[in-house]
């Protein structure tokens, strides 16, 4: 169940409950606010990690506001605007905007622009440093009572033994143990996985993944090292360990 907070800021209160409800169908967590005022007011309070804002609002101007909240935040922002305002549109992205969603609008539209919007979010701060990386790479990885030697594309289980796995199942757990505790989309997923002897898709990362989990889980249907994030992608949950291959 996805835990990203979305921020709804229209002054039509029609269109605001459309939104939240078309959002809370995929499981995010809404708040709504009408005016400026209340716009800072919940950024002051929660940890929002989209907002929707509408160009028109009454008194206030949603560029300003757009503006005003790029001056001290880089939290991903869709505006909102009638079809015939391209003007506005432009200037929306030259200020600071992710994307936008022209009036009307359906549902499946709003979730696909705010799931691309947020897996874009995340892929800056999804990859290992260079460090990190190299040194994850060379040594082996210890975690949840089993070894992984990454140089040597070797796993022993929690019993000690060489654990089965193709060279598909190791490179999508090296990519894991290289970012751990990092939510990661499957678009990231499988950039980080090109130049291998196999063409990842999105639906070849799932089923890599499934297998994986057969492999790793203590209970594969209850998977609690390789969770789903709803909505974004997979993460690697439990801590690892680094040291030298022996």
């Amino acid at each position: 169940m996805s835990t990203d907070k979305i921020l709804v800021v229209d002054d039509d209160p029609k269109i605001r409950l459309m939104l939240r409800r078309c959002l809370e169908s995929d499981s995010y967590v809404v708040f709504e606010a009408e005016d400026e005022a209340s716009t800072h007011n919940i950024l002051k309070s929660e940890d929002v990690q989209l907002i929707t804002l509408d160009l028109q609002l009454g008194a206030d101007s949603g560029l300003e506001i757009a503006k005003r909240i790029r001056q001290t935040s880089t939290v991903p922002i869709i505006i909102v605007t009638g079809q015939s305002d391209v003007i506005d549109r432009v200037v929306g992205l030259e200020v600071g905007a992710d994307d936008y969603i022209t009036k009307p609008f359906h549902v499946r539209e709003v979730l696909a622009r705010v799931r691309s919007v947020l897996r874009r979010s995340l892929q800056t701060d999804v990859a290992p440093s260079a460090e990190q990386a190299k040194t994850v790479g060379e040594g082996s990885v210890t975690f949840d009572s089993m070894t992984a030697h990454l140089d040597r594309f070797e796993l022993l289980d929690r019993n000690g033994d060489m654990a089965e796995m193709t060279s598909g199942d190791f490179r999508m757990l090296t990519v894991f143990l290289q970012n751990p505790k990092r939510i990661m989309s499957r678009d990231r997923l499988m950039d980080l996985l090109k130049g291998t002897d196999w063409a990842p898709l999105d639906r070849t990362i799932d089923n890599q993944i499934a297998r994986l989990r057969k492999k790793i889980e203590r209970d594969p249907k209850s998977p609690l090292l390789i969770k789903t994030v709803r909505g974004i992608g997979y993460m690697f949950a439990e801590d690892v360990a680094v040291g030298k291959a022996k």
